[in-house]
């Protein structure tokens, strides 16, 4: 069993920037196998997908709603999985979930204040 464990969230002003990462621990997951992507929830409203990456071309799409502002990416050699986020916005506030292959990260807040 593939265990996701995400760090990097916080509070941030408004424009500010956080990056997220989601490692696999004790892994037997081959990171190029795997399609990977970032969620998130906000209070109130539906599971919003954000961004995927490719684990083997490394083709990455984005939602609107954070094209342009947000970049993922991966670390094969580290398992790990990374979102940057740079121009935050209020609206971005929610808890952010990563996905590895089949397996959920347990989420992480994201608080942006004005």
């Amino acid at each position: 069993q593939e265990h996701l464990v995400e760090s990097g969230g916080g509070s941030v002003q408004a424009g500010g920037s956080l990056e997220l990462s989601c490692v696999v621990s004790a892994s037997g997951l081959i990171f190029t196998s795997c399609t990977m992507q970032w969620e998130r929830q906000s209070l109130g409203k539906e599971r919003e997908w954000l961004s995927t990456i490719d684990g083997l071309t490394g083709i990455t799409s984005y939602a609107d709603s954070v094209k342009g502002r947000f970049t993922i990416s991966q670390h094969n050699y580290r398992n790990t999985l990374y979102l940057q986020m740079n121009s935050l916005k209020i609206e971005d506030t929610a808890l952010y979930y990563c996905r590895i292959c089949d397996y959920w990260g347990q989420g992480i807040q994201v608080t942006v204040s004005s």
